[in-house]
């Protein structure tokens, strides 16, 4: 078989495996599932029992375990934001991290929401109602993923990032440093991204289901 360039490029060497290609640098050859995007993403998946297990030991002590296990987790939910621009901006987009990066979402987020309602911070039927929207819209888009794409919504988008801020203000104990008058902010923005993850799981439902009528 020939290699000579086809139009004046030169041919790339195949793979031998997933593990093979970019781990940081830019470029248009095939991606390596060891790059630096998909590293942060499977720290982010470890980190998840970690800040569960010191949220735990606290045991609502709001003492300094407490500090830690808030502060671990505002990091980790902010890899969601820096691996995913690593991947876009290097075009070191792959397969795996298109499925690891909900996946490592919905771990540490769920995880907190359990983990608030087992210390008796967050009522357990708010928690429900979120674990089974995310699961549930999960395992159906990747049902039918096959016969349709629902874009993400500007809605979405705006519920993770809520989500995240009110997750991350029931962690923070605040309340022991500037008052209790700051539970109100706390349970204004979870009320927030409650609403949000309800109305936008209904919406992609919706969505699904009229682009299905349409296909």
């Amino acid at each position: 078989m020939s290699t000579e360039p086809v139009n004046g490029t030169t041919p790339h060497a195949p793979r031998k495996s997933t593990m093979d290609g970019r781990i940081w640098r830019a470029g248009d050859t095939p991606a390596s599932n060891g790059n630096v995007a998909n590293i942060i993403t499977v720290v982010r998946i470890l980190l998840a029992p970690v800040f569960v297990y010191l949220l735990l030991l606290d045991g609502g002590d709001m003492g300094a375990v407490r500090w830690i296990a808030a502060i671990l987790f505002i990091v980790a939910i902010a890899t969601d934001g820096i691996d995913g621009h690593i991947a876009r901006s290097r075009n070191l987009v792959t397969d795996l991290g298109v499925l690891l990066d909900p996946i490592a979402d919905k771990i540490l987020t769920l995880s907190a929401l359990v983990a608030l309602s087992i210390l008796g911070e967050l009522w357990w039927w708010v928690t429900i109602i979120i674990v089974v929207r995310e699961l549930g819209i999960t395992v159906w888009r990747l049902v039918v993923v096959s016969k349709v794409v629902i874009p993400a919504s500007k809605g979405g988008k705006l519920k993770t990032l809520a989500q995240a801020v009110g997750i991350s203000l029931f962690l923070v104990p605040l309340f022991t440093v500037v008052g209790d008058w700051v539970l109100w902010i706390n349970w204004t923005v979870m009320g927030l991204a409650f609403v949000l993850t309800v109305y936008t799981g209904i919406e992609y439902l919706v969505q699904a289901r009229r682009a299905r009528l349409l296909s």
